[in-house]
């Protein structure tokens, strides 16, 4: 720690003010990896923020997390199962051929198509039972039930040229050879854990973006991708390191941004399984009983966490503690929903009465490169769990290898971050009761089952009142948590930092797009 503080010290006197090569370039220090370039491939935000560039969708979701026309000018429910999109006219892709409704017909086929998805996008897609090319430019979308929010689903699938991507697989879209959108962006190079090149799309339909080319640089780790800034090789970051905030906000040379964030961390438990693989006794041996099935261990492990000192110390105030699985303002949030009151006397009393009075052992499993200081979290709520008697563990991993695991049910306790624009999107993925055939529980790794929760979400989501789909989101929330279904830990609050020539409109979602970046000096977004 001390080290990067000498170190950055030394940059900020150094070459911070520098310009781009080009001013009309620019290049950002991305926070994750991306894994793939194929649209369809993993439902990740690292993944969906790159595809943004080079691929659009029906329907467009703003800064503040409204629903905006995108590809779709205008939609509307002909009938409670039936909506109807009419496209705009005159949309090209980067291959020069024409949008059509065949293009988005066979887009949201695709995903069903890949077999070996860690995180598929067919719940978005699970619903619609027949897609009816109207004419050239309108198309009929047919749910097997009554579907209300279907326009947001809408906004997480990118249309790809049918010509281009029939029959091509991931890597085709990876080398390039099947990477036509018609997005603000066209593709012209990805070199895998660096960087993927980019440049303007001259024939875009929408406002043309301010960039000729641009970089995104993949920087994983906190201190480089900061001195990338400081030193003047990236124009802007995202995910500025907490430490370092201030220093920048004093900083003439340079622009913070900020906004609480969609995105809520939480601890998902494995309840499903008699034995638990990272579940022991108190020296070290299996437990043939899996503790986590007991709603009264959850509850305990829950009330073990001091939310407040984890957000102020841990994450150094970037974030509020969690009551719900979505932030506030989100559809579902609730706001008679509180974070669960630190209390370890009773979180031991808890695991008196399950049977626990000793305690037991646990390994708990988390990214180490994904979240806003990941790995000290993870160690920090090791401490809590400690504290009251369950001996815990930490096995931190890159975010590659971490969710293959976690979807394939590895491990018995996960963090994890979801972010979601409505509260029964989310809980239907990762609490919902998993079926493959509806795409329910695609998350869900854990195996949390309760009836009533699938029947109060199936009623909400078939809402096209808002009001009261949203109170049948919220009262789906509360039972759900009220049975510890997942273990809320914080909202985060996001982060970018950029020259000072530049301004950014922090986005709700905390994807970072090149085409929204604009100049200080003229207002440009």
């Amino acid at each position: 720690m001390k080290f990067r503080h000498t170190l950055l010290v030394l940059l900020l006197g150094a070459t911070g003010g520098l310009l781009s090569a080009r001013a009309a370039d620019l290049s950002i220090g991305l926070a994750a990896d991306v894994s793939s370039l194929d649209p369809h491939y993993l439902n990740v935000a690292s993944n969906v923020a790159v595809a943004s560039h080079l691929f659009d969708t029906l329907v467009q979701i703003d800064a503040d997390g409204k629903l905006t026309p995108g590809l779709a000018e205008s939609w509307k429910a002909v009938s409670p199962t039936i909506w109807e999109f009419r496209l705009r006219k005159g949309v090209r892709f980067h291959d020069g051929s024409e949008l059509t409704a065949e293009d988005v017909a066979f887009s949201l086929d695709r995903p069903a198509t890949i077999l070996n998805s860690p995180g598929p996008f067919t719940p978005f897609t699970k619903l619609i039972v027949e897609k009816r090319v109207v004419d050239a430019h309108t198309l009929r979308l047919t749910t097997a039930q009554p579907y209300g929010p279907l326009p947001l689903d809408m906004a997480s699938i990118f249309v790809v040229s049918k010509k281009a991507a029939a029959g091509a697989t991931t890597e085709d879209f990876n080398s390039g050879k099947a990477l036509i959108g018609c997005g603000p962006y066209k593709f012209v190079r990805f070199r895998r854990g660096e960087s993927i090149e980019l440049t303007r799309n001259e024939t875009y339909w929408g406002p043309k973006p301010a960039w000729e080319k641009v970089d995104l640089r993949i920087i994983s780790a906190d201190a480089p991708r900061l001195a990338a800034l400081l030193a003047g090789q990236v124009d802007a970051i995202e995910n500025m390191p907490p430490g370092d905030i201030l220093r920048l906000k004093g900083d003439t040379r340079f622009r913070i941004e900020q906004r609480v964030s969609w995105r809520t961390l939480f601890l998902q438990l494995d309840q499903a399984r008699e034995r638990s693989p990272y579940v022991t006794d108190t020296a070290g041996r299996p437990l043939d009983k899996n503790p986590l099935r007991d709603p009264r261990v959850r509850l305990a492990l829950s009330k073990s966490i001091d939310r407040k000192a984890l957000v102020n110390s841990t994450l150094e105030g970037l974030g509020i503690p969690a009551a719900s699985v979505v932030a506030p303002g989100i559809l579902g949030h609730g706001e008679t929903l509180k974070a669960e009151v630190y209390d370890p006397e009773g979180a031991k009393k808890l695991l008196r009465e399950a049977g626990y009075p000793e305690g037991f052992g646990l390994t708990l499993h988390g990214p180490n490169n994904r979240y806003i200081n990941d790995d000290q979290v993870l160690q920090t709520v090791a401490q809590f769990f400690s504290r009251i008697g369950v001996k815990t563990k930490v096995e931190a991993m890159p975010l590659a290898v971490y969710f293959g695991r976690l979807r394939n049910a590895s491990f018995s306790i996960g963090l994890l971050g979801w972010g979601s624009l409505a509260g029964d999107f989310a809980l239907r993925n990762l609490a919902g009761t998993a079926d493959p055939a509806s795409g329910w529980g695609t998350w869900n790794w854990g195996g949390y089952n309760n009836p009533q929760v699938d029947a109060l979400l199936h009623s909400s989501l078939a809402s096209v009142d808002e009001k009261k789909r949203r109170q049948l989101a919220e009262d789906a929330i509360a039972l759900a948590l009220k049975d510890q279904a997942l273990i809320p830990l914080h909202h985060q609050i996001a982060t970018w930092a950029m020259k000072r020539k530049l301004r950014y409109l922090p986005r709700v979602d905390e994807y970072t797009f090149a085409h929204q970046f604009g100049n200080a000096a003229s207002g440009a977004r």
